[in-house]
């Protein structure tokens, strides 16, 4: 019942995007600025930083800026539009094990699809082996766009793995015989839960999805989602196993075009945000923030946003949310962010000379 009751309150909770800047001391120090489209980053517990380039490339950040480079043999990596490397975790048991986990997009311009991979660290270097193939996605599409491609790791030892609908296949968003539009589940060796919503559709743990890019647990153990709408409706999405989150029969945005999705802001069986962003922001990551070293952010979720160019935190112990612009300066592309292990927030920039920026408090 108090997962249950927590739900209950967070569904109801439900605001708009906010321009209020929230001011605080802090200094930007930028680390590198050599990083070719940066997609994702994870810190060693040696305190360097692991970031992912979308061609493959893989970079390690020491504390002091030093760089060390290598490189992912993937199969049949394809890294037209926006597809790539797409993110990195640790896994739960990394201390020993020394497995990180890579999404990327796989195949060719007529057939691709996402794909997990498992790779082995060498001890304090920036070498990997035994890459092992754990999942793929069994939709193939001709599209280089909406992959999702976030990786979160539960305590279970098992995963979760966000998939976008392609772009020009959003009704598959609501097939239960299709894995786009989906957020999917599988264990650390790539097999189906025992407990899954769906027996039919095994893998499938959520749908209803656009382009999903942002997944966390909060210490409590309820998983935020947050994903792109089309010409407005971003949206955060607290997620249930079995739960339908509308998309395209719900959605607040338009086409590009401007032309109607959808008449539906509501739709019995579908799940409302409990937060949206009209105008799109563009949210491009998450993480949650509970460190001293930035007090008023304490219990805050931050998300980074491309259009928008900026990073918002959300006060997820208020009702409704509050949520504020901060670290005004920042004013870049923003492709992630992750909390050091020294309470410092760390901030990849977007594009051909992405950055990693070091935020900290004065």
């Amino acid at each position: 019942m108090r997962g249950g009751v927590i739900m209950a309150g967070l569904i109801s909770l439900f605001v708009g995007a906010s321009e209020r800047v929230h001011e605080t001391a802090y200094t930007l120090t930028t680390l590198t600025s050599s990083l070719s489209y940066p997609k994702a980053m994870v810190q060693l517990p040696d305190l360097r930083w692991l970031i992912t380039l979308r061609n493959g490339e893989l970079v390690f950040v020491a504390p002091n800026g030093d760089v060390e480079r290598s490189r992912l043999d993937l199969p049949q990596l394809y890294t037209e539009g926006q597809g790539g490397v797409l993110d990195v975790e640790l896994a739960t048991d990394f201390t020993y094990s020394k497995n990180v986990f890579f999404s990327y997009s796989k195949g060719s311009k007529a057939q691709n699809h996402l794909a997990v991979v498992r790779a082995t660290l060498a001890h304090n270097s920036a070498d990997f082996s035994e890459v092992t193939a754990i999942f793929s996605v069994d939709t193939l599409k001709d599209t280089p766009v909406h992959y999702g491609g976030k990786l979160l790791a539960l305590d279970n030892n098992e995963w979760l793995l966000t998939s976008g609908d392609g772009f020009d296949f959003r009704e598959q968003a609501q097939l239960l015989t299709s894995q786009l539009g989906k957020v999917l589940r599988f264990s650390s060796t790539g097999e189906a839960s025992a407990s899954a919503p769906f027996p039919k559709a095994p893998y499938i743990y959520t749908y209803g999805h656009r382009n999903p890019q942002g997944l966390i647990a909060l210490p409590d153990g309820i998983l935020l989602l947050h994903e792109h709408g089309p010409d407005g409706g971003d949206e955060v999405n607290q997620l249930i196993a079995g739960n339908n989150y509308g998309w395209p029969v719900v959605t607040l945005g338009k086409d590009y075009s401007g032309a109607s999705i959808s008449p539906f802001e509501h739709y019995p069986g579908m799940v409302d945000p409990i937060v949206d962003w009209t105008p799109s922001i563009a949210p491009s990551s998450m993480t949650y923030y509970a460190h001293p070293a930035f007090p008023s952010l304490h219990n805050h979720v931050l998300v980074t946003a491309l259009k928008a160019r900026a990073i918002y935190a959300l006060d997820i112990s208020s009702s409704p949310i509050e949520q504020k612009r901060i670290f005004p300066s920042v004013n870049k592309r923003l492709r992630d962010v992750a909390i050091g292990k020294d309470g410092n927030i760390y901030l990849l920039t977007d594009g051909e000379k992405g950055q990693l920026i070091r935020v900290s408090a004065k």
